[in-house]
C-alpha cells in the first residue's frame, strides 16, 4: 500500500435531493424532501437545506413538515438517478482504472498508478470534482488518505461539496478530535455503548485498551474498531468484484409479529432478492434472515439448501421458517413445542426483517429431477420447484414489458403498498 494519500473516497452530496434540484432549478437553495408528504409517508432523502432543520431520510413526512414548515416534498425521478450516477462513475474511471463502487452514489479510487500522469492526489480529486460539477451538474465531496477507512471519514468531513486530503504525518491530528460516529461500523447502539464508558472521540477510542472494547462490544467489533481508530486498515481498492450475496431489508417501525405481517414482508423481500438473482443469472444455497426487535437487538438465522435456488416462493418459505424460529427462541418457546406459544408470539414486537442469499453460483437453467420420494419442493429440479422456476421467469418477462406492478404474488403485492417505492429500494440495494 502506498504511503501517500492515494486512496480517494468520492461521495455525491445528498444525491437524490441534489438530482431533484438539478432537474428543477426552482428547488435550488430550498429545503427539499424526496418522498413522503406533510400528511404522511416516509422521507427517502433530504437536501442539505432540509437537513439543517433536522430532516433526515427515513423520517415520517408529517414530522419532517413540522421541523421545516417550508419543506418542499417531491415524488422523485427514479428513472433518472441511475443514469446520472453512472455518468459520475465514468468520470471517476477516467482518473484511474481501479474504481470500487460501493453504492449508487459513492466509490473508492486508488490513484497510486496515475499520479505520474495526472499529478498528486489533491490535484486529481480537484479535477474530478470540477468535471462532475461541469458535466453532470452535481456536487461531490472527496476525501483522500492513506487507507480506505480514513478516506471515507475525510469525505464525510468534507461535506457538503468539499475536499479533504489527510497527509500521513497529520493522521492522528486529524482523527483524534472527531466523533466516533464517523467511523465505519459505529451506529447509534455502538455509539451509546461507547458513550457509557466515556468514549466520545476517535482519539479516546484509540487510547482504550483492546480488551476493554472486546468486553464491551464483543471480540470482533472491539478488535476491528480499535484497529480502525489507529488507522490500521489493510483493505485495498478492488474493482470488478462480484457480489458474494444478495439481500434486502424492510424497516417496520415497531409492530407485532403477526403471521400476516411476517408473511407479507418476507414475500416482498424474497421477491426483490430473487428477482435480482434471476436478472444476473445466479442462484444461492444459503438463506440468512435477520430479525431486529423493538429494543434494537438483532438476531440472525440461516439455512443451507441442498441445491441453489432463485425462486421467490422458495425463498419466502425458507425465510419464514427461519424468522419464526428466531421469534420462538426469543419468546422462550421450545423447539419441540412451536405450536403452543401463540400468546407469547403475539406479544413479540419487531422493527426490521431482512433476507440475504449467499453461496452464489451461475444458474441459467434447471435440470429436471425424477419425482423420487421424499418430495422436496425446495429443490429447483423437483416438480414444484421447476413450476416455480417457470412461473417466476414468466412474471419477469411480463414486468419487463408492462412494469413491476403488472403482476406479482398476493402477499408481496399487498406489502408493496407501503411507504418506500421499490424503485428507490432497488437503487439503494444496487449490487
Amino acid at each position: 500500500m502506498s504511503g501517500g494519500p492515494t486512496i480517494l473516497h468520492a461521495d455525491l452530496d445528498a444525491f437524490y435531493a441534489s438530482v431533484e434540484q438539478l432537474l428543477d432549478p426552482a428547488l435550488r437553495g430550498r429545503p427539499v424532501a424526496v418522498g413522503g408528504s406533510a400528511r404522511g409517508g416516509v422521507v427517502l432523502a433530504a437536501s442539505y437545506e432540509a437537513k439543517a432543520h433536522g430532516v433526515q431520510g427515513g423520517m415520517p413526512g408529517w414530522r419532517a413538515a413540522r421541523l421545516c414548515p417550508r419543506l418542499v416534498f417531491v415524488r422523485g425521478h427514479f428513472d433518472r438517478y441511475q443514469g446520472l450516477a453512472d455518468q459520475v462513475m465514468a468520470i471517476l474511471g477516467d482518473a484511474t482504472p481501479t474504481v470500487q463502487r460501493v453504492s449508487i452514489d459513492e466509490a473508492f479510487l486508488d490513484v497510486s498508478g496515475t499520479t505520474h500522469l495526472l499529478g498528486p492526489p489533491a490535484t486529481i480529486a480537484t479535477r474530478i470534482r470540477q468535471r462532475v460539477r461541469a458535466e453532470v451538474g452535481l456536487p461531490i465531496s472527496v476525501g483522500a488518505a492513506r487507507t480506505k477507512h480514513l478516506a471515507k471519514i475525510a469525505s464525510q468531513v468534507a461535506k457538503p461539496d468539499g475536499l479533504v486530503v489527510v497527509e500521513p504525518a497529520r493522521e492522528r491530528e486529524f482523527l483524534d478530535p472527531l466523533p466516533v460516529g464517523l467511523m465505519w461500523g459505529v451506529g447509534p447502539v455502538t455509539r451509546e455503548q461507547l458513550a457509557g464508558r466515556g468514549i466520545h472521540t476517535i482519539g479516546e477510542l484509540a487510547q482504550t485498551e483492546t480488551r476493554t472494547l472486546e468486553r464491551l462490544l464483543g471480540y470482533a467489533a472491539g478488535t476491528t474498531l480499535h484497529a480502525l481508530a489507529h488507522n490500521e486498515d489493510p483493505r485495498r481498492v478492488t474493482s470488478g468484484v462480484r457480489a458474494r450475496s444478495v439481500g434486502a431489508q424492510s424497516a417496520l417501525g415497531r409492530r407485532r409479529a403477526t403471521p400476516e405481517l411476517v408473511r407479507a414482508t418476507l414475500g416482498h423481500l424474497a421477491e426483490r432478492v430473487a428477482g435480482r438473482l434471476r436478472a444476473k443469472g445466479r442462484a444461492g444455497r444459503t438463506v440468512t434472515v435477520r430479525v431486529r426487535y423493538a429494543g434494537m437487538r438483532s438476531v440472525t438465522r440461516y439455512h443451507t439448501l441442498a441445491a441453489p435456488v432463485d425462486a421467490t416462493l422458495t425463498l419466502t418459505e425458507v425465510a419464514e421458517r427461519l424468522v419464526w424460529q428466531a421469534i420462538d427462541d426469543e419468546c422462550g418457546i421450545p423447539a419441540g413445542r412451536r405450536g403452543e406459544g401463540e400468546e407469547r408470539r403475539a406479544a413479540a414486537e419487531i422493527s426490521l426483517l431482512a433476507i440475504s442469499v449467499s453461496n452464489l453460483v451461475a444458474q441459467h437453467a434447471v435440470q429436471l429431477e425424477l419425482p423420487l420420494p421424499p418430495p422436496d419442493p425446495w429443490r429447483p429440479g423437483s416438480v414444484t420447484g421447476s413450476a416455480r422456476w417457470a412461473v417466476d421467469r414468466s412474471m419477469d418477462e411480463v414486468r419487463a414489458r408492462f412494469g413491476r406492478d403488472a403482476v406479482g404474488y398476493l402477499p408481496a403485492a399487498l406489502e408493496r403498498t407501503g411507504g418506500v417505492p421499490d424503485d428507490f429500494r432497488e437503487l439503494a440495494e444496487h449490487d
